[in-house]
């Protein structure tokens, strides 16, 4: 058999500053050499998830924006998922209607982008941006009219829960909404996404993609249940939220301890390679 062996990568495959560590830069890169088949499904962006990912040498498609995206090694894009033009707009409408300003991601000519108004965001999300200066997919306009965009495939809000929390009662059984705390900050992030984007779905593209028979996966978070519902096993790291804990097959070591790294190395089986 063949398998897919899946991460996430804040809180379960990066340390808690953002990083990959030597061991399991070391660890990964040696089981990939004897043949693993290893994939990472992550929130993050292409020009993020390469950033953090380059010294490990795959050439393994990667699944980002939580689904919305599967991108070759070179970001070549191999599957998406955006709105449609009246989605997007509904979508819009019921944010600003509610006082909140998101930050609108958009594909265009096959690149991603970013797009705000400066003067309208919330704190939270200033600050969260003041973290992306320089970052090529920025793209600030005036007016609420230039957010939308008919390839918009993420909608990010950062804001109080009260204004938040109408707002995900009104969209969460349209679209794909992840409503959660972020890990770093502790601000509560609302993510609306298509209906289609999800991990789980594209874990199953890169299954079929990658003429594999099994997946096994590794998460800590909330976005990561879905992932976990259609794998065949799933580990969740001991830093895990506790209702991804409790689908689990497993719980390991922390991602601060290298646990996928380690269950990697103590798990993969050189027969387990394609042989084809």
């Amino acid at each position: 058999m063949k398998t897919l062996y899946v991460s996430d990568l804040d809180g379960t495959l990066l340390t808690k500053d953002q990083r990959l560590s030597d061991f399991a830069v070391k660890a990964i890169n040696s089981l990939l050499e004897r043949g693993m088949c290893f994939s990472v499904a992550t929130a993050r962006s292409y020009t993020t998830a390469s950033a953090v990912c380059s010294r490990i040498l795959s050439n393994i498609p990667i699944a980002v924006y939580n689904g919305c995206f599967i991108l070759k090694s070179d970001g070549a894009v191999l599957h998406s998922e955006v709105f449609s033009k009246d989605e997007a707009s509904n979508i819009l409408n019921i944010l600003i209607s509610g006082g909140i300003y998101p930050t609108v991601y958009y594909l265009k000519e096959n690149m991603d982008y970013f797009s705000y108004v400066p003067e309208l965001i919330s704190r939270p999300m200033r600050e969260f941006l003041n973290t992306r200066k320089n970052d090529r997919r920025e793209s600030k306009v005036n007016t609420v009219n230039e957010l939308f965009r008919h390839d918009s495939f993420i909608f990010t809000c950062v804001d109080k829960r009260e204004k938040l929390d109408p707002v995900y009662e009104k969209l969460k059984n349209k679209f794909q909404c992840l409503y959660y705390d972020d890990i770093y900050t502790g601000e509560r992030w609302l993510e609306i996404l298509p209906i289609k984007a999800t991990k789980a779905n594209a874990v199953l593209q890169l299954k079929k993609m990658l003429s594999c028979d099994k997946i096994v996966c590794f998460g800590d978070a909330e976005n990561d249940i879905s992932m976990f519902n259609v794998c065949d096993e799933r580990y969740a790291v001991a830093n895990a939220d506790e209702k991804l804990k409790k689908s689990a097959t497993g719980v390991i070591e922390s991602n601060n301890d290298d646990g996928v790294a380690k269950w990697l190395l103590n798990n993969f089986r050189s027969g387990e390679k394609d042989e084809t």
